[in-house]
């Protein structure tokens, strides 16, 4: 690998971007490819954004012969409104699955080390903690307390952001009411849209590990679909 390149890679993690280095193996010409940029080489477009997807690096025939796409994709991020019971089980597997997780939560007597032992806790404001989380496109973010003072903060930060998926606890009728709320704020359809809510696959989930898993189940399709 040549410096530049490795000082490119090292640009694109701090920056949290996706970046594919795609290697010729016969000679080990490299290109830097991004996946947010528009991409010249047409035949790598479907297998970058393959790789990018599927977090997994592989050899593909290009027209010239052999290329090696090595994905960096930066880490997934789970960002969680409310530390409720729901996000116990949520916050334990999604670490388990590679999500770095944080939970927000100006309540300190549910935001404590003792209920989510080794998670990031942010006890300030959700619209203040969710600037300074600053979603990326491989983050996603779940509202959990049915409080529209902790939610709709964290949602408008939310919806202003490339987050790959928003999702919000609550029933459809508090989900009808929380878009009338984002709608008078200001959000158009395509924007309330991009909410799951309620939250999670219908899979009849009751209890908060149930639900957790609905939670991770529309996260992944979301994901990798």
């Amino acid at each position: 690998m040549q410096r530049q390149t490795l000082a490119a890679l090292l640009r694109a993690r701090d920056e949290k971007r996706a970046v594919v280095l795609a290697t010729r193996l016969r000679d080990g010409i490299e290109k830097l490819i991004y996946p947010s940029e528009n991409i010249e080489e047409k035949w790598l477009i479907e297998p970058i954004s393959q790789v990018v997807k599927s977090d997994k690096s592989r050899t593909i025939e290009g027209p010239d012969g052999e290329w090696f796409l090595n994905v960096f994709n930066p880490p997934l991020r789970l960002i969680l409104v409310g530390a409720v019971h729901i996000a116990q089980p949520l916050a334990r597997m999604a670490g388990d699955l590679g999500y770095d997780v944080a939970v927000i939560d100006p309540r300190e007597a549910f935001a404590s080390e003792e209920r989510f032992p080794g998670v990031r806790l942010v006890r300030s404001w959700p619209d203040e903690a969710m600037s300074e989380l600053a979603p990326d496109a491989r983050t996603a973010v779940v509202t959990l307390t049915h409080d529209p003072k902790l939610d709709d903060p964290a949602l408008h930060v939310a919806l202003k952001t490339p987050c790959f998926y928003i999702g919000s606890l609550g029933s459809k009728k508090t989900h009808a009411a929380r878009l009338e709320r984002l709608t008078a704020a200001g959000f158009d359809e395509a924007a309330l849209a991009r909410i799951h809510g309620p939250v999670g696959l219908a899979i009849g989930a009751r209890s908060p590990a149930e639900i957790a898993v609905s939670i991770l189940a529309e996260m992944t399709a979301r994901l990798r679909t």
